[in-house]
C-alpha cells in the first residue's frame, strides 16, 4: 500500500487499513449473503445481525450500562445541536446550561437558543478558546434541564481531561472528535453523541447514547425522526438508516476489541502519539507556538502556528510533498492542524514529527 499517505484530515478523516481492506472484500458480497452491503435491505437478517453486533461491541468497548440505549442516526452533530433542546429543553422551567469551549461549542449553544432559553455557564472566547475550564470556574444551576459540553474541539486543539461536575443534572457531551479514543465513565451522562468520521466510521452516521430515563422528555407531539424516544421504539429504524456506515462502525468497533486491545490501551497509544508532536513545540524555542495551554491540549487535534504566514505555506507544501496531507488548519483560525485520531500510525506521526525537527532547523 506504498500509495497511501499520511492523512491528518480533521474528519472525514483516516480508517484502520484492516478495516478498509475487509469493507474490500465484502463490497461485492457479504459472506453468505450474495449481495453488497450497499445493497441489502436494512430490514434483512443480515443487516439486523450487524446492527446487533455493533451495538454490542460499542456496548463492551464502552461498558455501557443495562439503562442506556445506542442509536445510529442521520444528521451529523449538527442535527444533534437540535435534537438535544427539542427533546430536552423544550417545556422547561430553567434555562439549558453550556460550557464554551470553542467552535463547536458555541454553534451548539446558538442552535439551542432557537428551541429555550440558554445560558452560558462558562465561555472561553475571551481568551480565543484556548483552554478548558477548571472544575471550579464553571456553576451549574441544579435545577437546569442538563449540561451540554464538547469534549475535544478540532479547530482550536482543546480537550477535557474529565467531565466536568453536573451533579445531579443529565450531563450532555459532544464527543464528536475523540469518541472511542479514551474510556469514559458512561454512567455519569446523560447523553453522548458523536458524527463517526473521526473515530469511529465513514461520514453519515451519528451515535447517540442515551440514557432510558431521558426518553420520557421526548414529547409525543414531535416529528418523528426529531424524537429520541421514536428511534429508541423503532431500534434505529424508523428511517432507513445509514446501513453502511452501521457496518463499518461495527468493523471498527471489532478493531478496537481484538487488534487494538480496547479503549484503554487505545488511550495510551493516543497519549504517545500527541506527545511526540508537542514535545516539538515545546522545544522548539517559540519557533511553533501552539493554540492550547498545556493542560487543555488535545491528543486528538494538534494545532499550532509559525513565525509568519509564507512559512506556514511552504511547511505545507513540503509536508504534502513528503505523503504528510490536509494540515491546513481551520479556515477560521489558520495555522497548522495534525489531526491524530485512532487510525493514524505511529509512522504517520514519527514521519510529521522528524519533518518539523528538520523544517525547524533549516528555517
Amino acid at each position: 500500500m506504498t500509495d497511501r499517505v499520511f492523512n491528518f484530515s480533521p474528519g472525514p478523516a483516516v480508517l484502520p487499513l484492516s478495516v478498509l481492506q475487509q469493507v474490500r472484500q465484502d463490497m461485492i458480497a457479504l459472506p453468505g449473503v450474495g449481495c453488497s452491503i450497499l445493497e441489502i435491505s436494512h430490514r434483512s437478517a443480515a443487516f439486523l445481525d450487524i446492527l446487533a453486533r455493533a451495538k454490542a461491541d460499542l456496548v463492551e468497548l464502552l461498558r455501557i450500562p443495562d439503562n442506556y440505549r445506542i442509536l445510529f442516526l442521520q444528521g451529523g452533530s449538527r442535527l444533534q445541536f437540535s435534537m438535544v433542546p427539542i427533546n430536552l429543553l423544550r417545556g422547561a422551567s430553567q434555562p439549558a446550561d453550556y460550557i464554551v469551549t470553542g467552535s463547536w461549542g458555541s454553534k451548539a449553544a446558538l442552535e439551542a437558543k432557537r428551541e429555550g432559553e440558554v445560558r452560558a455557564v462558562w465561555d472561553g472566547a475571551g481568551s480565543n478558546y484556548d483552554r478548558v475550564p477548571s472544575s471550579h470556574e464553571s456553576f451549574v444551576n441544579q435545577e437546569a434541564p442538563y449540561l451540554h459540553f464538547t469534549s475535544n474541539e478540532t479547530i482550536q486543539g482543546v480537550q477535557f481531561r474529565r467531565e466536568p461536575v453536573a451533579g445531579q443534572v443529565p450531563l450532555v457531551c459532544d464527543a464528536s472528535s475523540d469518541f472511542l479514543s479514551r474510556p469514559i465513565p458512561v454512567e455519569r451522562y446523560g447523553l453522548i453523541y458523536a458524527c463517526a468520521q473521526k473515530n469511529a466510521g465513514p461520514s453519515g452516521v451519528t451515535i447517540v447514547v442515551i440514557r432510558e430515563d431521558l426518553l420520557d422528555r421526548s414529547s409525543h407531539q414531535l416529528p418523528g425522526y426529531l424524537s429520541y424516544r421514536k428511534h429508541v421504539q423503532e431500534d434505529s429504524l424508523y428511517n432507513t438508516p445509514p446501513t453502511f456506515g452501521v457496518y463499518v462502525v461495527g468493523l471498527v468497533a471489532r478493531w478496537l476489541l481484538d487488534e487494538t486491545g480496547g479503549l484503554g490501551r487505545m488511550d495510551e497509544i493516543n497519549q504517545q502519539k500527541a506527545k511526540q508532536l508537542y514535545d516539538v513545540l515545546d522545544n522548539s524555542e517559540g519557533f511553533y507556538h501552539g493554540h492550547a495551554q498545556l493542560a487543555c491540549r488535545s491528543r486528538m487535534n494538534v494545532t499550532f502556528r509559525l513565525p509568519s504566514d509564507e512559512l506556514e505555506q511552504m511547511f505545507l507544501q513540503q509536508a504534502h510533498e513528503r505523503k504528510l496531507h490536509n494540515l491546513k488548519g481551520h479556515r477560521s483560525v489558520g495555522g497548522i492542524r495534525a489531526s491524530i485520531y485512532n487510525a493514524m500510525p505511529f509512522e504517520g506521526v514519527t514521519t510529521l514529527r522528524d519533518f518539523m525537527q528538520e523544517f525547524r532547523n533549516t528555517h
